[in-house]
């Protein structure tokens, strides 16, 4: 699952790129508001994290910006003001949740979880139904009633098909959502885990739809349009 960490503090950063990546997730991390935009408006990410109080400024604004441009990502902000009026401040703004630092990792990625659990409409850590069902906190997917674990791009796959499941997801907006900036993406990486998922949930588990992508099996499918930023405008 691929997120974006907003963070000019240098050891701050160090220790939540390394614990977002002990936890499985794909990390992009920029230290400044402008690169921070460009990020956000040329890439997918289930969640942003964004530190309020950029040395460059532009925390805030940023966050604005965003929400006035119809960008709906999860956005959980960090501040080291004990001034409420900061947090109502970015909550009001678009902000889905707000952590006072110094923190706890573990409370940061609890908060993840439930902002993700929000964002896709549901109330506990698990999503989908009870015939398919993805754990958030275990990791695990479960299937009429058996749970199994799985392996971090798996859990990015099943996120990305249950988030939104009656929609067809392309070749590309699957890519983007399992792999970050630095990661080298085989050109059969796709098909090779859609056909590990099929083997162990069986062969229609996961649709084809010819031409345009895949899909959860069941239901009546709708093509999802991506933004039209081109990824490549990106330097890391």
């Amino acid at each position: 699952m691929r997120v974006l960490l907003i963070e000019d503090d240098l050891d701050v950063g160090q220790a939540l790129f390394q614990a977002l990546r002990n936890n499985d997730y794909r990390v992009d991390w920029v230290r400044d508001a402008r690169a921070a935009r460009l990020a956000i408006d040329a890439s997918y990410y289930a969640v942003v994290l964004l530190e309020l109080g950029l040395l460059c400024g532009g925390g805030l604004e940023l966050l604005r910006a965003s929400r006035e441009s119809g960008n709906k990502v999860p956005m959980l902000t960090f501040t080291t003001s004990h001034d409420p009026a900061t947090r109502v401040r970015s909550l009001d703004i678009g902000a889905d949740d707000c952590v006072l630092k110094p923190f706890d990792v573990r409370e940061v990625l609890a908060r993840i979880r439930a902002v993700l659990r929000r964002q896709a409409g549901y109330a506990t850590s698990c999503i989908g139904d009870e015939a398919l069902c993805l754990d958030l906190d275990r990791r695990t997917l479960s299937r009429d009633g058996v749970a199994s674990p799985l392996s971090a791009r798996e859990f990015a796959l099943m996120h990305a098909l249950l988030e939104r499941p009656e929609t067809i997801l392309s070749r590309a907006q699957l890519e983007e959502r399992l792999y970050g900036w630095g990661n080298e993406v085989e050109s059969n990486a796709l098909d090779v885990l859609i056909h590990s998922m099929r083997k162990r949930f069986g062969r229609n588990f996961i649709r084809n739809v010819r031409g345009i992508g895949w899909t959860l099996a069941g239901g009546e499918p709708k093509q999802h349009r991506a933004p039209s930023q081109a990824h490549a405008a990106l330097t890391h």
